[in-house]
C-alpha cells in the first residue's frame, strides 16, 4: 500500500465501558485493518442500553460527534464505512455529499429484516442509502439476495463479505480442561448458546427442547451465555426454568472472546436456534474451536451449515431442535463429520483473508 488509506468507521454498535462485547465484531475488523497499516478512526455508539432516556442521549452524542468530525476533518478520509444501513448510513452519506468520500455500507441483517420494515420512512432511508453507496456489503448469501431483489441494488456494487473469524482466539482447547475452566462438571454433557438473551434467538424453543432431552439424559446441562437486552424476557426465561425444575441450566453474563472460545471448546454441541440471522459469526467461531454446531435454517446460517458443516433445524420448532441436538449427542460419527467440515469452513472465513478482500474493496475504483 503506497499511500496510507484513511478510513472513518461509523457504527451504532461498538464495545465500551458498559459492555465489552457490544458490537465486538466491528472492533475486531477495525483492529485487523489497523494491523494492515490502514489508518482508521471510529465514531460509534458504545452503550447497549435500550432504556428510552439513554437511547436518546447515546444517539444524540453519536450524531454530534459525527457532525463535528464532518466539519473539522471530513475531507481527510478516503472511505467512510457505515456498519448497519440505517441509521448509520444516514450520517455516512453526509461525507459523500460534502466531500465525495467513498461510501461503503455493511448490512448485518437486522437493518434489513427489522429496521427497514418498521415504517415507510426508514424503508425510504434504507433504499436511498443503498442507492447512494459506492459499495454495499452483505454478510451472508441470503441477505445479499434479499438486498439485491427488494432494493434493486446492482450486483456490480454488491459484495458478500462476513466479518471473519479470528483463528488465533477461536481455536480448540482440550474439552476436559475447558470444562474445568468454566465450571462444567466433567461428567456433564454441555449444550452451549452464546448471544444476546432475546426471544429472537430462539431461547424459549431451546428451553422446551432441553426439557425433553433432560428427561431422557440426566447428564445434560444447558449453558446460556450473554447479556439480556430486555430484562422482562430474562424473567420469562427464569420463570420457565423454575416452573420446569431445570436445575442444570446455567445463565452467565456476556464474556470476553477468549472466554467465549473456552465455553465453545467445553461444549458437546453449540446451538444457535435463531429466528433470523444475517450471518451467524458466533457459529463460525464455535466451528473454529472444533465444536459441532447446530443452527436454524434461516439467513446466513442456512449457507454456513449446509453440506454437513453443521446441523440445520427448522426455526421456531422445539421438536426439530430437540432431534437435531439429540442426533449430535448420540451419533459420534456425525458429530465428528461436523467438526471436520467446520474446521474447513472456519479456514474459508479466516479473518486475515476477509480483511485483505475488504482493503481491496476500499481501493476499488468505481465503474
Amino acid at each position: 500500500m503506497n499511500k496510507k488509506l484513511r478510513v472513518l468507521v461509523l457504527s451504532n454498535m461498538y464495545p465500551g465501558p458498559r459492555q465489552a462485547t457490544f458490537g465486538i465484531f466491528v472492533k475486531n475488523q477495525v483492529e485487523a485493518l489497523r494491523s494492515k497499516g490502514v489508518e482508521v478512526d471510529v465514531i460509534a455508539v458504545q452503550d447497549p442500553s435500550m432504556a428510552k432516556p439513554r437511547v436518546l442521549m447515546k444517539y444524540s452524542k453519536w450524531m454530534i460527534q459525527t457532525l463535528l468530525t464532518l466539519i473539522t476533518k471530513g475531507r481527510r478520509y478516503d472511505v467512510v464505512h457505515a456498519h448497519y444501513i440505517f441509521p448509520t448510513g444516514v450520517l455516512a452519506l453526509l461525507f459523500k455529499k460534502m466531500f465525495k468520500t467513498k461510501l461503503v455500507v455493511t448490512s448485518h441483517g437486522g437493518d434489513i429484516e427489522r429496521m427497514a420494515k418498521k415504517n415507510e420512512r426508514t424503508r425510504a432511508h434504507t433504499a436511498n442509502i443503498l442507492n447512494e453507496a459506492d459499495e454495499v456489503i452483505a454478510v451472508g448469501e441470503k441477505l445479499y439476495e434479499q438486498i439485491s431483489q427488494e432494493y434493486e441494488v446492482p450486483s456490480s456494487k454488491m459484495t458478500i463479505l462476513n466479518m471473519g473469524v479470528n483463528r488465533e482466539v477461536f481455536k480448540p482447547i482440550d474439552q476436559l480442561e475447558a470444562k474445568q475452566k468454566v465450571g462444567i462438571p466433567a461428567d456433564k454433557r454441555a449444550i452451549v448458546f452464546i448471544g444476546n438473551l432475546i426471544k429472537e434467538k430462539g431461547l424459549l424453543e431451546l428451553l422446551e427442547a432441553y426439557k425433553e432431552l433432560k428427561e431422557k439424559d440426566p447428564t445434560l446441562t444447558l449453558c446460556l451465555i450473554g447479556n439480556e437486552k430486555k430484562l422482562e424476557f430474562k424473567e420469562v426465561l427464569i420463570d420457565y426454568i423454575n416452573e420446569n425444575n431445570l436445575e442444570d441450566v446455567v445463565m452467565h453474563p456476556a464474556v470476553s472472546q477468549a472466554k467465549a472460545a473456552t465455553w465453545m471448546s467445553a461444549a458437546d454441541v453449540f446451538v444457535l436456534p435463531s429466528h433470523l440471522e444475517g450471518f451467524g459469526l458466533v457459529a463460525l467461531e464455535a466451528m473454529s474451536c472444533g465444536t459441532p454446531v447446530l443452527g436454524s435454517r434461516v439467513g446466513g446460517l442456512e449457507y454456513l451449515l449446509q453440506g454437513e458443516h453443521g446441523s440445520l433445524v427448522e426455526p421456531q420448532n422445539a421438536r426439530s431442535l430437540e432431534k437435531g441436538i439429540e442426533d449430535i449427542l448420540d451419533q459420534k460419527d456425525l458429530a465428528k463429520r461436523y467438526v471436520e467440515a467446520g474446521f474447513s469452513r472456519a479456514d474459508e472465513y479466516d479473518q486475515e483473508k476477509i480483511i485483505e478482500k475488504l482493503i481491496e474493496l476500499y481501493q476499488r475504483r468505481g465503474e
